[in-house]
């Protein structure tokens, strides 16, 4: 195995990987990071830019002794915005399982860094469907720990006792996903029966290993 495991948890309840190749060899799947957000905050940079743009120009006639001097943080605020936005956009995630050279590779893409996984088919044991338990948030004000519940988890399980995240999600879709990885590795499949009745699971219960 190359690379850590633990740098491909993902920090949401949800993934959701598409199939963008299938052969009865070679399975490719992506995933285009967290659009909601990333155009939200665009479309909030967009909205700025009618108070900065006049700001701008205040501050670079006048300096920072006029009207809008008091205003330079709009400005700021764009920027960040704007950052946050692309930083954003350039998340993504691919799977790919190759029949051909034996291997599952995982790579995590970013604005700043590329982290790659590579596991050869002989280190995976089994192919797994379980519940990670999510946090629900985070305590506030001194107000009790979040609550965690159960989100429907896809895995490869190693034979050191390792595991590594693939994607999370519905159930039904996580089950067709991981037949057809557990068909090109030639693994067998594994579905927890806490994933088919989340609510007998522990809500305190950690994530399988």
């Amino acid at each position: 195995m190359i690379g850590d495991p633990a740098q491909f948890e993902a920090i949401g309840n949800r993934l959701g990987f598409r199939v963008v190749e299938k052969s009865p060899e070679k399975l490719k799947l992506h995933w285009q990071g967290p659009r909601f957000p990333a155009f939200l905050c665009l479309g909030i940079a967009l909205l700025l830019l009618f108070v900065s743009v006049p700001i701008v120009l205040a501050l670079l006639l006048r300096g920072f002794v006029g009207p809008a001097s008091s205003l330079w943080y709009f400005p700021l605020m764009n920027l960040v915005l704007f950052g946050i936005s692309f930083f954003l956009v350039t998340q993504r995630r691919t799977i790919e399982v190759d029949g051909t050279s034996g291997q599952v590779t995982l790579q995590r893409l970013s604005l700043y860094r590329a982290t790659v996984l590579k596991v050869s088919f002989a280190e995976i044991e089994r192919v797994a469907v379980g519940n990670d338990q999510v946090s629900s948030g985070f305590a506030v004000g001194g107000s009790t720990a979040a609550q965690t519940f159960p989100v429907p988890a896809l895995r490869l399980i190693f034979s050191d006792g390792e595991n590594v995240l693939l994607d999370r999600g519905s159930l039904r879709r996580l089950r067709d996903l991981a037949k057809l990885v557990s068909e090109r590795v030639r693994k067998p499949l594994e579905v927890d029966p806490l994933a088919e009745n989340p609510r007998s699971a522990n809500p305190n219960q950690a994530r399988p290993a």
